[in-house]
């Protein structure tokens, strides 16, 4: 059995190298709520409800509303409110970030509808 510092030193050489090692965790987002093809206020504040995962790639998130930064979001899982959305169609986007503010990959977005 290996030690914590054993441990924590191969963590270092793996990640030195380039490699990610299979005990760390992966970037993930997903959007809780609202849920794809949600009917929302018009004109009103709502909420995005989220869970983010930051491996070995990510720093953090962003919130993109019809392609356009919303906010940062620090906190792994929370809850925010939306600017108020006019009438129609708009996509919803939680994107991990590196450290850059570059998205890496890791995404969720929903489609949804102010009415």
């Amino acid at each position: 059995m290996k030690s914590i510092k054993q441990v924590q030193l191969l963590s270092v050489l793996v990640l030195g190298l380039g490699v990610t090692p299979a005990f760390a965790a992966e970037d993930a987002a997903k959007i809780i709520s609202p849920t794809a093809g949600a009917k929302v206020p018009a004109g009103v504040k709502s909420k995005i409800s989220y869970d983010v995962t930051i491996g070995a790639r990510g720093d953090h998130a962003h919130l993109y509303v019809d392609g356009k930064e919303a906010a940062i979001l620090r906190k792994p899982k929370d809850e925010r409110n939306l600017k108020k959305l006019a009438a129609g169609e708009h996509e919803i986007c939680v994107k991990v970030v590196d450290s850059g503010h570059t998205p890496i990959g890791a995404q969720d977005c929903v489609k949804v509808t102010a009415e």
